[in-house]
């Protein structure tokens, strides 16, 4: 990892060297935009909308639209004199407890290492934090701004987690706060069975990017040069209820079958998917005297064709029986007298 930012953290008279490094990184993949004819890359040009210039980088400035078509311009000597006392220091301003820091406020995290031989005070703020079970609210200018953050201890490093300002957290503003809605009892009573059949253990690792992991096998797909393989459909969800109660219930009963546990109360009251289940094994056993019934139909209807054609060989066996008779008689006639002779 690479230092994006180097101070101290000042706490009481102590002050103590870090360096500050990115916590987290984004896995996203990127795209470049291209031409679909050629694959060249595509370049945007600065230009000036006044004067219709290309513009380098020396020649920007940061400007504030102050509406009606009016601009104010601020150069790197106006940024440069504004009063940052922190630029280079981690000021903690109080501790408390942990609980007390809305998650919503959280923005970006970094580690903190010690710098030099600030090791020991380094070592004896982390156990100090984790003896009194607070996080440090400090202020800290990154990036020419600055910003509230707290101070925690994970897996034996200081984490910096820059926070939000009050003022950039939007207010919920939605018509349904204003509804008078109820809840009745057995409704919640069996919201809080279905949480407690998916109650668990987080375990991060458990969860991966499934998106991610398709897009990059279509790319390597595209760089051997082989067929690209569309992954597994998953299994549909069975229709939603339009009663709650219902819904709710067929998804206990889900959330069990999931984990391999059997339903709650043996056979009970069907639910949706008990039911749908109920259905197809009854279709299924409809289904079989069916055909049963049909195959004694045909096999009824092939016994009386193969007697009729029994009986329609018969007198024929017979005829044909019957003119050999006469001519094995007269043969028989006829050699007689040659034998007496």
């Amino acid at each position: 990892m690479r230092a994006i930012w180097k101070g101290a953290v000042s706490f009481g008279l102590v002050s103590i060297g870090v360096k500050v490094y990115s916590a987290t990184e984004e896995k996203d993949i990127r795209f470049h935009q291209v031409h679909r004819e050629d694959g060249g890359r595509i370049r945007y040009k600065r230009t000036c909308s006044v004067c219709g210039e290309e513009v380098t980088y020396d020649d920007i400035a940061k400007g504030y639209d102050i509406g009606g078509g009016e601009m104010v311009i601020l150069t790197d000597e106006d940024f440069a004199e504004l009063p940052l006392t922190t630029s280079h220091a981690i000021d903690v301003l109080e501790f408390v407890p942990a609980e007390q820091v809305d998650p919503i406020l959280y923005n970006k995290a970094y580690f903190l290492e010690p710098e030099g031989s600030a090791t020991k005070p380094y070592v004896l703020l982390r156990d100090a934090l984790a003896d009194s079970e607070r996080v440090a609210i400090v202020k800290v200018a990154l990036r020419q701004r600055e910003q509230l953050a707290t101070l925690r201890v994970r897996e034996g490093v200081l984490l910096l987690n820059t926070m939000l300002w009050p003022d950039e957290v939007r207010q919920p503003d939605f018509g349904f706060l204003d509804e008078d809605l109820k809840v009745r009892p057995p409704e919640l009573a069996m919201a809080s069975s279905l949480i407690d059949s998916m109650a668990g253990e987080f375990e991060p690792d458990a969860f991966t990017d499934d998106y991610r992991a398709a897009l990059q096998e279509v790319i390597d797909a595209k760089v051997e040069g082989r067929e690209v393989v569309q992954p597994e459909e998953e299994e549909a969800a069975p229709a939603a209820a339009v009663d709650l109660m219902a819904a709710l219930k067929a998804s206990v009963e889900r959330a069990r079958a999931a984990r391999g546990e059997a339903p709650e109360g043996g056979a009970g009251e069907p639910t949706p998917i008990s039911a749908a289940r109920s259905a197809q094994k009854a279709a299924k056993a409809t289904k079989a005297p069916a055909k049963k019934a049909a195959e004694k139909k045909a096999t009824a209807k092939k016994a009386p064709a193969k007697k009729a054609a029994e009986k329609k060989a018969e007198p024929a066996e017979k005829k044909a029986t019957a003119k050999k008779a006469p001519a094995k008689k007269a043969a028989e006639k006829k050699a007689a007298p040659r034998k007496t002779a």
